[in-house]
């Protein structure tokens, strides 16, 4: 396995789209959302570990979930689990990480990744990521993986890309925010146009260059700290330090200012795993269309659900169609799909009327 090959795993999200499943104290990327035996960082770790070696492979979380990385990824030591002291977007931690990365290995390439999304062909995936790094170790660009859009999806950022461009990878023309129906509709007619899956590969120099270029204020507060690196001291140091930087998303702070980002169509099946109907797109469902996860179902005139509760838990419904149906210890949720991007929402509320314990 290559000793250049790193990759940094993005698992420091709340994703309350998946209350009450998941909550602050215990996120969505350290469950087992489909039901499959593994957690879905669980998941993703073993996808990267295939191509690059497991001490290569950093967690980048929140401090509160120091505890359950190291308890569900046993190959991970404490020293590659990346602590953010502050929520500040994913600008920082990015830089912070190929930082410590370059100390380490000068002539790493490295992946950037969320750690809660859902690849079937692992093999395709692979060979994505390979191609890419290729780009990278060649010549100094930023690099991609764009998702084929399959309908005009408006919850997604769109890359656009160089339509003349012959080879797999395209030189990117700009990235587009998260657009309207009919705007989509556009992205999709035109041909050119992928989703942005937040996937992204380039040597640590070149990543750290582009801080150097874009963002000099960022790269000069963390680069304060590179002796502190990888030594007792950087605790102390990011401590001190972290919460100065801006807030900023690596969209923001270098993707659209770059000149040289090329994207690679992926040859995979993608699902960003962001709401309970994506969840229940993955999942397979009956002949009335229910999915369950974990339990068992007995359904009389109910069709379109999407239920998840306890292992080995029998659930009955009668009359219900299209609905979440959501049980756990201590919360049940029944809640429409069509109402899916309103469950933030209710998250506020139940903070709001019961505290913090529940959300």
């Amino acid at each position: 396995m290559d000793k250049n090959k790193y990759a940094v795993l993005m698992a420091g999200g709340v994703g309350s789209r998946f209350w009450p499943v998941s909550t602050s104290q215990n996120p969505k990327q350290f469950h087992d959302m489909l039901g499959a035996g593994k957690t879905l960082i669980q998941k993703t770790f073993d996808r990267l570990n295939q191509f690059i070696p497991a001490e290569n492979i950093l967690i980048l979380t929140n401090e509160r979930y120091n505890d359950l990385v190291l308890e569900q990824l046993p190959k991970v030591t404490q020293d590659q689990v990346v602590l953010e002291p502050a929520m500040r977007n994913t600008a920082p931690c990015i830089l912070y990480a190929a930082l410590k990365i370059q100390k380490q290995n000068p002539d790493a390439v490295m992946i950037v990744a969320p750690s809660d999304h859902w690849i079937e062909d692992e093999a395709a995936f692979a060979r994505d990521v390979e191609a890419s790094f290729e780009k990278c170790k060649e010549t100094g660009v930023l690099c991609t993986l764009g998702i084929k859009p399959s309908f005009p999806n408006t919850g997604y950022g769109y890359i656009e890309f160089d339509k003349q461009a012959t080879e797999n990878l395209k030189p990117v023309a700009q990235f587009r925010e998260k657009p309207d129906y009919a705007t989509a509709q556009q992205f999709l007619e035109q041909g050119n146009f992928l989703w942005n899956a937040g996937i992204f590969m380039w040597s640590v120099q070149t990543i750290v260059n582009a801080f150097t270029s874009y963002q000099p204020e960022m790269f000069e507060l963390f680069q304060r700290g590179v002796s502190a690196y990888n030594t007792t001291d950087e605790r102390q140091f990011i401590q001190e330090n972290y919460g100065k930087a801006e807030n900023i998303s690596i969209d923001y702070a270098i993707l659209e200012r770059s000149k040289s980002i090329f994207v690679l169509p992926a040859s995979f099946d993608w699902n960003d795993l962001g709401t309970w109907g994506s969840l229940y797109d993955k999942l397979e469902k009956n002949a009335e269309n229910n999915a369950m996860v974990n339990g068992r179902l007995l359904a009389e005139d109910a069709q379109g659900n999407m239920i998840r509760t306890n292992a080995g838990k029998l659930v009955v419904i009668d009359g219900l169609q299209d609905y979440i149906v959501v049980d756990k210890d201590e919360v049940l949720m029944i809640y429409p799909k069509a109402k899916e991007q309103d469950i933030k929402k209710v998250v506020s509320k139940v903070r709001d009327t019961f505290g913090d314990e529940l959300v």
